[in-house]
């Protein structure tokens, strides 16, 4: 699967991902009063209302970009709809041409974590029938249980040609509370790192492993080390745009030659027509996005070009 990433992120000149993580106050009227006519101020609007935002924008922005991700927990809140929404929405983005990234950060143990991988990048068999419940290309997953708690997705993804990427450095505040911890003198988030590359060592497809890694853009600093310890992960980059992150500071996270990171932004797309600088677009939700996604582009392949060897350039 990490191989026809690499190829889409070439082919569409985009290491972009989005990041589908919808909000009802990200939804414009006209869309929440067309769900709300049809199925009432319900958890099953809310859901109705979801899916047809995140059509929206797929609709705009899947010629652009390579993959979206969605952020479970926003679909989960609103229930069975919500999770109806979240299905939905994996099979619009796939018949789209896009790759999916579940961000489940799932990571239990034994057979509890082998149902995770099963649900979100295998299949289950029901009496003669074989389904796959959601049908992502990719997920998060949270290692901090241990190998347990990974190889049972690293099996699955041998099974089924699909990819991970381990929680390794997180994009948010607090993330230094553990993470940064040192043990035998180096942080906690390097030794994770370093089992990220071993986890993955079997797996390796071309240049990159189909087990890579979450590391924020709000620590660029910490992207070079992690970058010459995990040398065939991929690196998805959370906390580009309303986190802090810019272009500059995603560059050490990359390879020489430009690639080996794929960029997340959510709010900062899909809540683009909310912002000042969009507000042309009243509430096209579309084509705010899609110039949102033109401008992260610009922003990072700028960046890139500045690398020296880089593909971009």
């Amino acid at each position: 699967m990490i191989e026809k990433l690499v190829s889409k992120i070439d082919e569409k000149n985009a290491p972009v991902v989005v990041g589908l993580d919808p909000s009802l106050d990200f939804i414009p009227d006209r869309i929440k009063r067309e769900s709300f006519r049809e199925y009432g101020q319900s958890l099953e609007g809310a859901g109705d209302a979801i899916y047809r935002f995140n059509k929206e924008i797929i609709d705009h922005v899947s010629d652009l970009v390579p993959a979206v991700k969605l952020q479970s927990a926003m679909y989960e809140k609103y229930g069975l709809q919500g999770l109806f929404s979240y299905k939905k929405t994996i099979e619009y983005a796939k018949k789209k041409g896009l790759f999916v990234i579940g961000d489940i950060k799932r990571g239990d143990i034994g057979n509890t974590s082998r149902a995770y991988a099963e649900a979100h990048l295998g299949k289950v068999k029901v009496g003669e029938m074989t389904y796959e419940p959601y049908g992502e290309d990719f997920s998060t997953v949270n290692p901090y249980l241990g190998s347990d708690g990974v190889r049972p997705f690293i099996e699955i993804c041998k099974e089924y040609d699909k990819g991970i990427f381990v929680l390794v450095k997180t994009s948010n505040p607090s993330s230094g509370e553990f993470q940064d911890r040192l043990v035998d003198g180096r942080p906690l988030y390097e030794e994770v790192a370093g089992r990220v590359e071993e986890w993955g060592k079997d797996l390796i497809k071309g240049d990159f492993s189909e087990v890579g890694a979450v590391a924020g853009a709000t620590y660029p600093e910490v992207g070079k080390v992690l970058r010459e310890i995990m040398p065939h992960a991929m690196i998805l980059v959370p906390g580009y745009g309303a986190q802090g992150g810019k272009g500059e500071d995603l560059k050490p996270f990359f390879n020489k030659d430009g690639r080996g990171a794929i960029v997340n932004s959510s709010r900062g797309i899909i809540a683009a027509w909310q912002k000042d600088e969009y507000k042309e677009f009243k509430d096209d939700i579309g084509m705010a996005s899609r110039q949102a996604v033109i401008d992260m582009k610009e922003d990072i392949l700028n960046a890139l070009l500045k690398k020296e060897g880089s593909l971009w350039s």
